[in-house]
């Protein structure tokens, strides 16, 4: 990318950033019970040392709302001066860490102990700054404020209380009423209550800043204490730094398509930009999610952005401090109240209650608001280990008549001696003298619960049953008892084959549909059940529309290895797209449906070699009179200049990728970034995939390229 069109990009962007991050400073820095400077001191190093040196280009760092808990309790204890030395050594800290190239461990912590421990922390922000908007004073312990909240919003509110509430309102309604990212709803509510109070002659609190700010740098000092306490304070901000900047790396990753963050530069980085805060007397630093989003939203190409948001900033300090000395500073608190609760994502939760770790995230948030952060995050990661053991050790059993004189006993998940008392319970349920079918879908199987089987085996055979065993996943009986059960081969799941090479010789291809199901709930089902049933509570959200042909030799959650609910999926004879406004709606319908209500962002035109529907075009002649060749008729594909078949397949997927855009539901988003077009062509012999250029509609080796407009 040249440097003019960089540049052309970065500085709108870097500007967006600055007018969000103004306020953002100087909220987070009144919140911990620093000097406003030191807010703003973090935010131009943040910007400028880290945005040089970062590995994630796209990411802004900055003073963060998730250390306020931990900033506040550090000035407490070492006091400004003290807190500038550790804070500089926090970041020493995090370049060991980097340098040690440990930047990948710091994301083996849970992320429900740590968005957990950041709603914790959002929540004590939103106590605390909620009585400074309503005029009164925060206190120092999270418990505190909750009790004394009843009699502060009971007391008299004076005009504090207006222009926090007017700013909240702003905050909420800003993003709504104004489509544009370059006037963000921070900077609108600060202006708009700023000017407010300045118009009514208000007499509050107000932003206070030293006139001689390079004057009133605070100095880092050794803390008066002994060196455990510092150590804690140390690590403390060097780990849920890191980890916060680590965590925003990956997110903004999520939000581009540039190069991806390196994460120990990354963390190296970070602590560079931390020694160098502590040095100045400013706050801690890490990744910011809300600059980083929005520089990304704004268009920023490369780390200049993130550069020359931090000069910017400084420059606006030395030349323009009075202007920031009129903000109320019930504004601002405000400002730290919406931040504060934002912290605590709805999404994550519903995300956490699918993957059955919502008691993780809940015991982290309210240790951290009841006790600490040290003790709240000490808590959550019991809890997640607590957690992972529960589930290492748990397993499914079910027991079911599968005919006549036969059961069915299947054990799914992790086996451990802990849950063998539940096998053996559903062992007993089997009547005695039957035909049983034990079948294991294990990813563990101890000792203890393999004796427990084993016996059970040995007494029901001895009583007159028989037993045979099957293994979907390992050999665990296999190997133990060489073979004593059935024929001791593993039986692996109904996934692949034909039905006829899934069946005994003696079974009838009539019942192939009906024992094709019971095998799919056998073996199957177990396995994708939790994610078919966050799908019906969910609905649907695929990632693409995909249109193939009716071909039964074509399975496309195969071929993409897709799960349930990644396609939507349109299957017909040559998987023709009619174009827009032909006599068949059904495919339309889909296209409608799926770019405007589902959302997805690419729609996937695939063909496959041997197709009879080309092959039918190929030959010309079919009666339009007929429904088949009033369909065939609507491909449109001119096959004049095709050597071959595989040609007048390719052919055939660009030309549908033309029809395509001729609905105008797909122009537009095509217009608006929000869709892209690709074709496919399967070779069946060789079973790949190649990508069809549209323009010259012959086959590519993949990746696939998006088709151009």
């Amino acid at each position: 990318m040249s440097v003019l069109k960089a540049f052309r990009h970065d500085v709108p962007a870097s500007i967006v950033v600055f007018l969000i991050a103004i306020p953002l400073s100087l909220g987070i820095a009144a919140a911990s019970g620093a000097p406003l400077l030191s807010g703003l001191i973090a935010a131009v190093v943040g910007g400028v040392v880290v945005g040089l040196l970062s590995g994630a280009p796209l990411q802004v760092s900055g003073p963060a709302a998730g250390l306020t808990v931990i900033v506040a309790g550090t000035i407490g204890d070492f006091g400004l001066a003290g807190t500038a030395a550790i804070v500089a050594l926090a970041g020493g800290v995090q370049i060991l860490l980097g340098v040690a190239r440990l930047g990948r461990a710091a994301l083996a912590l849970s992320p429900a102990v740590v968005h957990g421990m950041l709603a914790g922390i959002g929540l004590v922000i939103a106590l605390s700054q909620i009585h400074v908007l309503l005029g009164g004073d925060a206190q120092s312990e999270a418990w505190k404020n909750l009790r004394d909240l009843p009699a502060q919003i009971a007391g008299g509110h004076g005009v504090s209380t207006l222009l926090g509430v007017l700013t909240i309102a702003v905050l909420l309604f800003w993003p709504r009423l104004v489509k544009t990212s370059l006037l963000p709803a921070a900077l609108a509510a600060v202006v708009v209550t700023t000017a407010l109070a300045a118009a009514i002659g208000a007499d509050v609190k107000r932003v206070d800043l030293p006139d001689q700010p390079l004057d009133e740098l605070i100095l880092p000092r050794w803390p008066d204490a002994g060196l455990g306490p510092i150590a804690v304070a140390v690590l403390t901000i060097a780990l849920v730094a890191s980890v916060e900047s680590l965590l925003s790396a990956v997110a903004v990753d999520r939000m581009h398509d540039g190069p991806r963050a390196d994460l120990n530069r990354e963390l190296v980085a970070q602590g560079a930009g931390n020694a160098a805060s502590g040095l100045l007397g400013g706050l801690p630093i890490t990744g910011v999610i809300v600059r980083s989003s929005t520089n990304v939203a704004a268009g920023a190409r490369t780390r200049m952005s993130a550069v020359l948001h931090g000069l910017w900033i400084a420059v606006f300090v030395l030349l323009c401090a009075p202007l920031l000395e009129t903000i109320p500073m019930a504004t601002l608190a405000a400002v730290l109240v919406v931040v504060g609760l934002r912290l605590i994502s709805l999404a994550q939760i519903r995300t956490y209650i699918r993957h059955r770790e919502l008691p993780t995230y809940l015991i982290t948030a309210v240790a951290v608001v009841a006790t600490d952060l040290l003790t709240g995050v000490a808590l959550g990661l019991g809890a997640a280990v607590l957690t992972m053991l529960w589930r290492l050790a748990r397993c499914e059993t079910r027991v079911v008549a599968s005919g006549p004189g036969e059961w069915t006993v299947t054990v799914s998940g992790s086996l451990a001696f802990v849950g063998s008392g539940r096998v053996a319970r559903a062992l007993a349920l089997v009547p005695a003298g039957e035909h049983v079918t034990i079948e294991l879908h294990l990813d563990y199987l101890d000792h203890g619960a393999f004796q427990v089987i084993d016996d059970w085996i040995s007494t029901y055979e001895k009583a007159g049953g028989k037993v045979t065993m099957r293994e979907t996943n390992d050999e665990w009986f296999a190997r133990a008892t060489n073979g004593r059960l059935g024929d001791g081969k593993t039986a692996p799941a109904r996934r692949f084959g034909s039905w006829t090479q899934w069946q005994d010789r003696d079974r009838q291809r009539r019942d192939a549909m009906e024992a094709g199901i019971r095998e799919f709930e056998r073996s199957v089902a177990p396995l994708v059940r939790p994610h078919l049933a966050g799908l019906a509570r969910d609905g649907q959200q695929p990632e693409q529309l995909f249109i193939t042909c009716a071909d039964s030799r074509l399975v496309p959650n195969l071929i993409t290895t897709s799960g349930p609910g990644d396609l939507f999926c349109v299957r017909n004879v040559g998987n023709i797209v009619p174009p827009h406004g032909a006599g068949d709606s059904s495919v339309g319908a889909a296209i409608e449906f799926a770019v405007g209500v589902l959302g997805v962002g690419t729609i996937t035109v695939c063909g496959h070699s041997g197709c009879g529907a080309v092959r039918a075009l190929m030959k010309g002649g079919f009666a339009e009179d007929q429904a088949l060749g009033r369909w065939l008729a609507q491909s449109g594909a001119d096959f004049s200049d095709c050597a071959d078949e595989e040609h007048c397949v390719t052919a055939n997927v660009a030309q549908q990728l033309l029809n395509l855009r001729t609905y105008p539901v797909v122009r537009d988003a095509e217009a608006e970034g929000r869709l892209t077009l690709t074709g496919l062509y399967f070779d069946l012999a060789e079973a790949r995939m190649y990508a069809v250029d549209p323009d010259r509609g012959v086959r590519e080796p993949l990746p696939v390229k998006a088709s151009s407009p």
